[in-house]
């Protein structure tokens, strides 16, 4: 049997952009759109909704160290929640990144 954290490694190793959600979440609603909007080719994984989510998020804090949603992981890093995304985008920091791991 997989474990959580293996498969937390193997989402984030497949696609160069996963945020870790939660589907009532409305931090988590705001940063799908914000990448949406910038056209940015991205995973969602709703921890609420997925076999195991209660354990993927304690694998991804062990990760990250950070407990909470939404969880972005770009090119295998983590960059944050919500206010770190908006941060980055209104420094102009955001869309360099995307592009650099292949997301846009």
């Amino acid at each position: 049997m997989v474990s959580a954290k293996e498969t937390v490694e193997a989402q984030i190793a497949a696609s160069p952009v996963v945020v870790y959600s939660k589907s009532y979440c409305p931090y988590c609603t705001k940063t799908k759109k914000l990448l949406t909007e910038l056209g940015a080719k991205f995973d969602v994984v709703e921890l609420d909704q997925v076999a195991g989510g209660s354990e993927q998020q304690v694998a991804l804090e062990d990760l990250t160290g950070q407990s909470t949603v939404p969880n972005v992981l770009v090119g295998g890093k983590s960059i944050g929640g919500n206010s770190d995304v908006r941060k980055l985008h209104k420094a102009g920091n955001l869309e360099p990144l995307l592009k650099q791991s292949g997301a846009l």
